[in-house]
């Protein structure tokens, strides 16, 4: 079975396998991958992989409305937290991104309907053939990330955010080699 070759030890095949690049359409998944990317910047995914279950429970299960409502207490309690990356910035941009999200749920009844319009309510499928080829950043995910911005998010640059559209399959860029090119 061939995998992409970003895929290292058991953890993050087993992601690979079953939730990179799956389309996501529930809201609770989109705000754990916004706050998971953003606390990824600067780090390796598999750092924050190891750490999912700690941001679960440090952020009241990824339920953006219980996050939007911490205040100065909670902070200082997660950056004592050892299950996530405790670093005041990031901790602070998952707050108020959450409020952000809220917002955006409630102009358009959903933040996956916001989301998704960026391409066009469908997956776009690359074709690449080697991990050389993946880009960085998107005329999309350009265009995703300043209306994030615009609406108040951090930690939502243009790299940031093509990554958050590859794990949450707004764009399929497993290698045509790879065995989840189709499936997905």
């Amino acid at each position: 079975m061939t995998r992409c070759p970003w895929t290292n030890d058991p953890q993050m095949n087993e992601y690979h396998d079953t939730e990179w690049g799956v389309p996501v359409h529930d809201d609770v998944r989109w705000f754990e991958d916004i706050v998971l990317d953003g606390a990824q910047a600067g780090l390796s995914w598999s750092t924050i992989l190891k750490r999912r279950e700690g941001y679960r429970r440090a952020f009241a299960g990824f339920d953006p409305a219980r996050v939007a409502a911490f205040g100065e207490a909670d902070v200082e309690r997660l950056l004592q937290d050892p299950g996530i990356i405790r670093n005041r910035l990031k901790i602070r941009s998952a707050i108020g991104n959450a409020q952000a999200f809220l917002r955006i749920q409630e102009e358009f009844g959903s933040f996956d309907a916001h989301v998704w319009q960026f391409v066009g309510g469908k997956p776009i499928k690359n074709a690449w053939k080697d991990l050389g080829e993946l880009p960085v950043t998107s005329p999309e995910s350009d265009a995703l990330s300043r209306d994030l911005k615009k609406r108040g998010f951090r930690f939502v640059g243009s790299t940031i955010v093509y990554a958050l559209m590859q794990a949450t399959g707004m764009v399929n860029d497993h290698l045509v080699s790879c065995f989840r090119y189709d499936e997905v």
